[in-house]
């Protein structure tokens, strides 16, 4: 089984761009490849996907318990298994590194291919490498990707060093180059569903991967034993005739950001997926449910504000009593107006509040909430009783009526207004939060078990059923 974590000393090495790289010069070849991403994240997920022609997966301690990464990981496993870090190797949360990316090598046995940004180091790379070597003696430390040389001179004097004081191969040397970078934005890359020139990026990208990194002795050091499957716990779900249910969900350059494995569990639990564009599509599909997920609907807002068909159509269903769903983006459609960079948009106006973007985060990383007594979705006996999510935003939610009703509260997080997340209004539920559909919060199950209940009540009817 091969497999290999690509990791660094520390982020903004170039661990993404190369692992990109990576997928397509490995695809090119014939191979299929497999991408898997340590934490929470959307934005590389959708580099690595398109890059390999396969969703990529993420792994999450937080979110996640150990039983399930591993699962997640030989479950969607193919011939050739790349799993990207975040941060740097030993970086994590807990002191004693449990949810480290060193910590996911040592889970799913991976070896280590430490990429190192090489400007301005030379026989400092020694030492750098050693300790890594030498903090966790149970991490194999397969190779090295040197990246941003200056030149063939400076590659020969690190490879020398290298090999002098260390053993550990050097499998690729990458010298720097502008056309390898991927224009970023506050929240990581560029998206890329925005941009046109995406599959050309990604074959130069490849290209340079191809030319520069050895490849035969990446697939050799990727060799492993398989891995040993933990017990399963999921029964196959057989649905009665009649019970499916169609989810709408914007899949568009304003909207990105799902999981793969969520996607996968609103299918298992009985949903038809139903894609639209929120910015080019004029009129809603057919539908029982709608999903907004997260994504940049303020790059966007122009464009959806002209979109007044499809923001009357979603305005429109929600005061109806459609089962609605939205993160974070999602919210921020929602809501009555979005400003940005000194300009202001109208939205959809269901969430009676305003949309403000700043300079800073507002709430970023890992959140903890626990459940009001209002919310609306059936409880599953798997659920445990404090949610595990995270939240990305640059924008607050404000202007809120007083007497608004909030299905979360925040023990740990910002959420919308630092105490409570999850706007509640007839059967919309809008969270900053991103929740994940795990074994201790199958929340695609509950959403879909939601949506299949009114309809079967026949409270809600299926959304232009005469269209």
């Amino acid at each position: 089984m091969k497999r290999v974590l690509i990791s660094a000393a520390h982020k903004s090495s170039g661990k993404t761009t190369v692992s990109i790289g990576l997928c397509a010069a490995l695809k090119q070849r014939g191979i299929s490849v497999q991408p898997f991403k340590k934490g929470p994240d959307y934005i590389d997920p959708m580099w690595l996907s398109q890059a390999s022609g396969r969703g990529c997966r993420n792994l999450d301690f937080y979110m996640m318990d150990h039983e399930e990464v591993i699962s997640s990981f030989i479950n969607n496993s193919s011939e050739f298994n790349l799993v990207e870090g975040n941060k740097g190797l030993y970086d994590g949360l807990a002191l004693d590194g449990s949810n480290s990316n060193a910590a996911l090598a040592k889970t799913l046995d991976l070896p280590v291919v430490l990429v190192i940004d090489a400007r301005g180091m030379t026989r400092g790379i020694a030492p750098l490498i050693l300790g890594y070597q030498s903090f966790d003696k149970d991490i194999n430390i397969a190779g090295v990707i040197l990246n941003n040389l200056g030149g063939s001179r400076h590659e020969s004097k690190l490879r020398a060093v290298i090999a002098h004081y260390t053993d550990v191969p050097v499998i690729g040397a990458i010298q720097h180059d502008d056309r390898l970078s991927i224009i970023e934005r506050h929240l990581g890359l560029m998206p890329s569903n925005e941009s046109q020139e995406t599959a050309a990026k990604i074959k130069t990208l490849g290209d340079a991967i191809e030319d520069q990194v050895e490849l035969d002795k990446l697939i050799t050091l990727a060799n492993r034993p398989p891995l040993k499957s933990p017990p399963s716990t999921a029964k196959q779900q057989i649905f009665p005739a009649g019970s499916k249910v169609k989810i709408g969900i914007a899949q568009d350059r304003a909207f990105g950001f799902y999981y793969a494995d969520d996607l996968d569990a609103l299918t298992a639990a009985g949903a038809e997926i139903i894609p639209f564009d929120t910015t080019r599509d004029k009129r809603l599909p057919q539908m029982d449910g709608l999903f907004i997920g997260g994504g940049f609907p303020e790059v966007f807002a122009a464009e959806l504000e002209a979109n007044i068909t499809m923001r009357n159509d979603i305005k429109n269903a929600i005061d109806k009593g459609m089962p609605v769903y939205a993160e974070c983006g999602g919210l921020m459609y929602l809501s009555r107006q979005i400003t940005y960079k000194g300009n202001t948009h109208t939205m959809v106006g269901a969430i009676p509040g305003d949309v403000i973007m700043h300079n800073r985060p507002v709430g970023r990383g890992y959140v903890q909430l626990s459940e009001n007594t209002p919310h609306p979705w059936p409880r599953n006996t798997k659920q445990v009783e404090n949610i595990k999510a995270h939240e990305f935003h640059y924008s607050s939610l404000e202007n809120l009526p007083e007497d608004t009703k909030f299905v979360y509260r925040v023990a740990r997080g910002h959420g919308i207004d630092g105490l409570h997340d999850g706007y509640l209004k007839n059967n919309l539920l809008a969270c900053y939060a991103h929740l994940r559909s795990v074994n201790s919060n199958p929340w695609a199950e509950r959403f879909v078990a939601f949506i299949r209940k009114l309809k079967q009540t026949g409270k809600v009817t299926e959304l232009h059923s005469s269209h």
